[in-house]
């Protein structure tokens, strides 16, 4: 069947959304985060496109922009396969990382962009990330409230104060901005997953884990993977490699 073909936008606007591979986790550590931002900052001076808000969640991401000099084709094939490449050769793996090609909305008009940048700077609140919006270290908020480097303010700041921003972006809603039907999995640290292995597998150590058959092994992975330790943590905390982690999750 072939694809439908992407709407495009008079404004030249764009709400867009790319996510991992099966539900896959995309972003393992702070370091995959700033990255990913480095890469799009780059990307943002070689194809010319105006950014007005994006967030970074654990397997999906939300970004507002302006497409002017290239289009949105040609930004997201370097923002996507220069994340590829350095988070295969980074985890050892091959094959691709994001689901399909990317998703966007066209966004005409000054109400439904403002729509879409609450929704996209509410959405670690709302999957209960973070309990503030400004405690979410991965996205465009707080460029707004302070001077800004990774974002163009100025079209925002020309609609509302930063009073009437703060107020705007944390007012109750039901934004549906193209939603996904996956779940986003909370994050937890290094202590935190130690922690679940421990409650878990009832295992100590690495050597402790390592010593159960892999029916066992098997049977925790997927547990503890369900309880929010993610495949980069569970092979890294185990000791199992993370082939056999992701080969494990799939069956």
């Amino acid at each position: 069947m072939p694809r439908q073909a992407r709407k495009r936008a008079e404004s030249g606007i764009y709400h867009v959304m790319l996510r991992g591979i099966d539900r896959q986790t995309i972003f393992e550590d702070s370091e995959d985060y700033d990255y990913f931002m480095g890469i799009m900052q780059q990307c943002r001076q070689e194809c010319g496109f105006k950014l007005y808000a994006y967030c970074l969640m654990n397997n999906h991401i939300h970004i507002l922009l302006k497409a002017q000099e290239e289009g949105l084709e040609t930004i997201f094939k370097r923002i996507g396969g220069r994340y590829v490449y350095y988070y295969n050769v980074k985890y050892r793996r091959v094959g691709h990382l994001f689901q399909d090609r990317f998703k966007s909305e066209p966004v005409e008009d000054d109400t439904y962009f403002l729509t879409v940048l609450r929704y996209i700077h509410q959405n670690p609140v709302k999957a209960k990330l973070c309990k503030k919006i400004e405690d979410y270290p991965y996205s465009s908020y707080t460029e707004y409230l302070y001077k800004s480097t990774e974002v163009d303010t100025d079209f925002v700041l020309s609609i509302l104060s930063k009073e009437e921003y703060v107020r705007y972006n944390n007012e109750p809603n039901n934004d549906k901005c193209l939603e996904i039907a996956t779940t986003t999995r909370q994050a937890v640290t290094d202590q935190q997953a130690r922690d679940i292995i421990k409650k878990y597998a009832h295992c100590q150590t690495v050597v402790e884990f390592q010593s159960l058959d892999d029916k066992k092994k098997e049977q925790y992975i997927k547990k503890i993977y369900e309880k929010g330790v993610s495949i980069r943590q569970a092979s890294r905390l185990t000791g199992v490699s993370k082939g056999s982690v992701e080969k494990w999750l799939k069956s």
